[in-house]
C-alpha cells in the first residue's frame, strides 16, 4: 500500500454546498447565539504516535486522556480484545498494527487529506446547533474524536457522549484501496467521501434519540420512519444537497423525482404498504444498487425517498407541527393518513 494524496477531496469540505436542482436559498434560522463549538480531537494521530517500542505505557498514557473510548477502539472497532491487563494478545496485536507499513500509509494519507479539520469543525457547530434550536432536548456530544479503523466500515459511532468519526472511511470514492476491498461494492464505496462525514455524524445522532421500531413494524411505519429521518436531515443540514443526504447518486434522485408515481403505484398495486415481512422491509429499505421489483434505476433504499415524499406532504398540510412534535409522534400511521400522499 503507498500513500496516497487527492487534495481534490478537501473541496468536499471546503466547498459551501446548494441546494441541488434550484438556485433558491435556503431559510436557515440564525442560530449564532447558541453555546455550541467543535473542537475535534485527534486520536488516531495520537494513537499512531505510540512508542512500538513500548506499547503498553503508550497505552497507559493514552488512557487518562480517552477513559471511555479507548477501551472501545480497542476491543470494539480494532476487535484487539479487552483493554485489560490479563489480555496478553493486546500488546503484540498493538504493535503489529503500528508498525504494519500498510496502515501507516494508510495514516499518512489520512492525515494528508485531513490536514486542516477545522472546515468540519464549523459543519459539525452548525449542525449541532440547528439541532438544538428544533430539538432543546437535543444535547451535543462532549467530545468529537477522530479515529483510523483500517477501512473496517466504521463511519461514525457514538460512545456514551463521545463522538467517534472513522476519517479513513470518508478518503473519496476515488481511494485507490477502497477499490481492493472486495466487502465494499461501487454502490457503497462512492459514499465514502468527506462530504458524507456530517450526514453520517447526523444520522447516527438521530437514531440515538429516535431508534427504529424492529417488532412487527409494517412496511409503510418503516416508510414514515426513514422519512422522519431525512426530514431531521434537511433542517439540520440545509446546505447538504438531498442526493447527498439520502445517499443517491444525482441521476438516481433525478428519476425517483420524475417516476415518483409509478414507484408509489408499485407498492400499492402489489399491496406491500402494510406487510410484516421482515425480507420485504429489507429489500425495499436496505442498501443496494437497485430495489428488486423495479426498474435497475431505482436505486437501493426507495423507502428512504418514499417515506420523505410522504413526511414532506404531510408538514405541507400541518405547517404548525414543529419539528420536535413530529418526531416524536408514535403513531405513524397517522402521519401517513393525514398526508394523503398522492404522488
Amino acid at each position: 500500500m503507498q500513500n496516497y494524496s487527492n487534495k481534490n477531496i478537501l473541496r468536499g469540505i471546503l466547498v459551501v454546498l446548494l441546494i441541488s436542482g434550484c438556485g433558491t436559498k435556503v431559510n436557515v434560522p440564525n442560530v449564532s447565539h447558541i453555546p455550541i463549538n467543535v473542537t475535534i480531537e485527534r486520536f488516531d494521530n495520537q494513537f499512531f504516535f505510540i512508542d512500538t517500542n513500548n506499547v503498553a505505557e503508550g497505552l497507559k498514557l493514552l488512557k487518562p486522556n480517552y477513559p471511555e473510548f479507548l477501551p472501545t477502539y480497542i476491543q470494539d472497532i480494532m476487535n484487539f480484545g479487552p483493554l485489560s491487563d490479563t489480555n496478553r494478545l493486546l500488546e503484540p496485536q498493538v504493535h503489529q498494527f503500528l508498525t504494519n507499513k500498510d496502515f501507516r500509509a494508510l495514516q499518512d494519507s489520512v492525515d494528508v487529506h485531513f490536514a486542516d479539520i477545522k472546515p468540519l469543525e464549523a459543519e459539525l457547530t452548525q449542525a449541532f446547533r440547528l439541532t438544538k434550536y428544533y430539538l432543546p432536548a437535543f444535547h451535543a456530544p462532549k467530545r468529537v474524536i477522530t479515529f483510523m479503523s483500517a477501512i473496517g466500515n466504521y463511519a461514525a459511532i457514538t460512545v456514551d457522549s463521545i463522538l467517534g468519526i472513522g476519517l479513513d472511511m470518508h478518503m473519496g470514492a476515488d481511494f485507490p484501496i477502497y477499490g481492493m476491498v472486495p466487502d465494499y461494492p461501487d454502490y457503497i464505496v462512492r459514499k465514502f467521501t468527506p462530504e458524507n462525514i456530517t450526514p453520517n455524524v447526523m444520522k447516527v445522532l438521530y437514531q440515538n434519540y429516535f431508534p427504529l421500531n424492529d417488532k412487527n413494524v409494517k412496511l409503510i411505519e418503516r416508510f414514515i420512519e426513514l422519512g422522519k429521518q431525512q426530514y431531521f436531515l434537511e433542517k439540520v443540514l440545509p446546505e447538504v444537497p438531498e442526493d447527498i443526504r439520502i445517499g443517491y447518486t444525482k441521476e438516481q434522485l433525478k428519476y425517483c423525482k420524475e417516476n415518483e408515481q409509478m414507484i408509489w403505484q408499485y407498492f400499492v398495486q402489489n399491496k406491500l404498504l402494510y406487510t410484516t415481512d421482515w425480507q420485504d422491509i429489507v429489500r425495499y429499505t436496505g442498501e443496494g444498487p437497485s430495489t428488486q421489483g423495479l426498474p435497475g434505476e431505482v436505486p437501493g433504499q426507495i423507502g428512504s425517498f418514499t417515506g420523505y415524499r410522504i413526511v414532506k406532504k404531510f408538514m405541507e398540510k400541518h405547517p404548525d407541527v414543529t419539528l420536535e412534535k413530529l418526531l416524536g409522534t408514535k403513531d405513524v400511521i397517522s402521519i401517513f393518513n393525514e398526508a394523503k400522499y398522492r404522488p
